[in-house]
């Protein structure tokens, strides 16, 4: 069979590489024309457009790059139909995927969706279009399964979060490559631009309060370093890392991370942390008058409870998040807490197994009726 997959961000290069990896043993035929980065591109699919090309964030910078936007849509659809696929799967990516999943849809397309859009923190309306745009939805988060069928009546599968198994699969490779002889305390500014402009600074600044400890940015793969060095030149105790996320997890004491699927990814390697966001402040003043949920990070959604700090916006500062990292450094009865509630999240997120050999399944069995 032929799958076109899209995926617009670093973390759904990774879920993709993985599902394409379980397709192939399920389907010896497969063909695979995708929308991603390195890794789905090294499991075998044919890279038409690389994410980093679709980086754009916050309200305010995607009204900024609506044309881009638009040429990027038109030619995806002209992609589509001269590959001709037997499935059209999307993963997460909304501002981009529902728009393909509803154009595609009236192709006569198979639509796939596979990591659903958070329509339970924002926008919970597109889910009625979304229900007539997908034929078949596979989530990753547990509460996603009941909130689909219960509130709007649509049976979707639910498989565990591929997570889980990603970084359960690093730990058992373990590493040498030992990152620094001082105690490390991760940065994980987030994968654009834009974001790592408003958090890295903030965070670099607090590195002066601990001079005893290595503070080791992870770089985004589609960054180039000479941005980095622009923030970082002026500080004597931090370095970075590029394609060694995992390794700088596994060595980390403490990490400040933005908010997102990093934040689920320090909390699996059991690293003691403080989410950060700040957007512009358009955009932070329209997200916070359009999103529902009680809390911003994953790890405080997924457990119903305050687990880890969030510093947002204007109480992200230099002080806060001083305070907050000296806590995960020092505070022994903090860090056996959140080391207690990582290990319920992680029992958690494995309930569904293999989720990217369950998605696979999901995918051949739904394609095979």
């Amino acid at each position: 069979m032929k799958y076109y997959i899209i995926a617009g961000e670093a973390s759904g290069d990774l879920h993709g590489s993985n599902l394409i990896k379980e397709l192939k043993k399920l389907d010896e035929s497969a063909d695979f024309r995708c929308w991603g980065g390195d890794l789905m591109q090294q499991a075998g699919a044919h890279l038409v457009k690389h994410y980093r090309d679709l980086a754009f964030m916050g309200f305010a910078e995607v009204v900024k790059n609506l044309g881009t936007i638009l040429k990027n849509l038109k030619f995806c659809k002209e992609d589509i139909l001269r590959f001709k696929p037997d499935a059209l799967i999307l993963i997460d990516y909304p501002g981009f995927n529902l728009r393909i999943a509803k154009w595609g849809r009236q192709q006569g397309l198979k639509v796939i969706y596979y990591i659903s859009p958070q329509v339970w923190a924002w926008k919970e309306n597109r889910v009625k279009q979304m229900k007539n745009d997908i034929d078949k939805m596979i989530v990753i988060i547990p509460f996603e399964k009941e909130y689909f069928s219960n509130k709007w009546d649509w049976k979707v599968d639910y498989v565990g979060h591929p997570l889980a198994e990603e970084i359960e699969r690093h730990k058992q490779q373990g590493t040498s490559n030992k990152l620094s002889d001082k105690p490390i305390v991760a940065l994980l500014p987030g994968s654009r631009k834009q974001e790592i402009a408003k958090k890295l600074p903030v965070m670099l600044e607090v590195s002066k309060f601990f001079p005893h400890h290595q503070f080791i940015v992870a770089q985004a793969p589609s960054v180039e370093d000479e941005f980095y060095r622009n923030f970082t030149k002026a500080y004597s105790n931090v370095s970075a890392v590029k394609n060694q996320t995992y390794d700088l997890l596994s060595q980390a004491k403490a990490a400040a991370v933005t908010s997102g699927t990093a934040t689920l990814e320090t909390a699996l390697f059991g690293v003691p942390e403080v989410v950060c966001y700040k957007g512009s402040p358009l955009s932070y003043q329209i997200a916070k008058r359009v999103i529902k949920v009680k809390y911003i990070s994953l790890v405080n959604l997924i457990m119903d409870r305050l687990v880890v700090k969030e510093l947002i916006q204007n109480d992200l500062t230099e002080h806060n998040l001083k305070h907050e990292l000296q806590e995960l450094l020092k505070n022994e009865k903090r860090i056996n807490e959140i080391k207690k509630d990582y290990a319920e999240l992680k029992t958690i997120l494995s309930e569904g197994g293999n989720a990217s050999a369950k998605a696979a399944t999901s995918i051949v069995n739904f394609l095979s009726k």
